[in-house]
């Protein structure tokens, strides 16, 4: 178990290792946005909300097509991407770069490890229940699929964008400032009041 264990750490870290230098030019933008989606100032969430906001009012104006839609973000990634490691050590200066800020850009590399983990993690989970649990597997796809359908059906295609996009940006400073925890925590006391009173019925 305990080798296990090791080779999954140093798995970990080779693959965070193999990212950080993967991402080494980008890791002064990484350590901005990161300050801003863990709101280290007041006005972060607000500003994500204008931004984001923004961005979508830009595109309803514009209404373009599909194709025209996926080729322009494809080409602002394309610009970035050659663009923000030439341009972010003379904006930020590297050589101000410390080791704080490398133990952060450490953590995020991490992070972002970890999450790629989970996914795939959830998607071989995915495709083992399809093999042990075949039925179970339809319905559980058949209905979710479903369901999304129908969320789409009823809410519009950029709004529904909108809202996920921005949910996603904004849960990094939920999570840091423990709202969601909060939240999670008065909803779980509800439901035992629930059922604690419909016991008490029963009874």
């Amino acid at each position: 178990m305990a080798e296990g264990d090791n080779r999954s750490t140093n798995l970990l870290a080779a693959e965070t290792a193999s990212l950080e230098e993967q991402l080494q030019g980008w890791g002064e933008v990484m350590l901005m946005a990161d300050k801003v989606l863990r709101w280290e100032r007041a006005w972060f969430p607000p500003a994500i909300m204008g931004v984001i906001s923004l961005v979508f009012l830009t595109i309803y104006y514009l209404d373009p097509s599909v194709l025209s839609g996926v080729s322009s973000f494809v080409m602002f990634l394309c610009l970035a991407d050659y663009l923000v490691p030439i341009l972010a050590p003379r904006i930020f200066g590297s050589n101000k770069w410390t080791t704080e800020q490398q133990q952060r850009f450490h953590e995020i590399c991490s992070n972002l490890v970890k999450t790629r983990r989970r996914a795939v993690g959830w998607w071989r989970r995915l495709f083992t229940l399809k093999e042990e649990k075949p039925k179970m597997y339809f319905v559980a796809v058949t209905v979710s699929l479903a369901a999304v359908a129908w969320l789409g059906q009823q809410v519009h295609n950029l709004l529904l964008t909108y809202l996920i996009v921005t949910f996603l940006l904004l849960l990094p400073g939920l999570n840091q400032h423990g709202i969601i925890l909060k939240y999670i925590g008065m909803a779980k006391r509800e439901i035992n009041k629930l059922l604690k009173q419909k016991e008490k019925k029963n009874e």
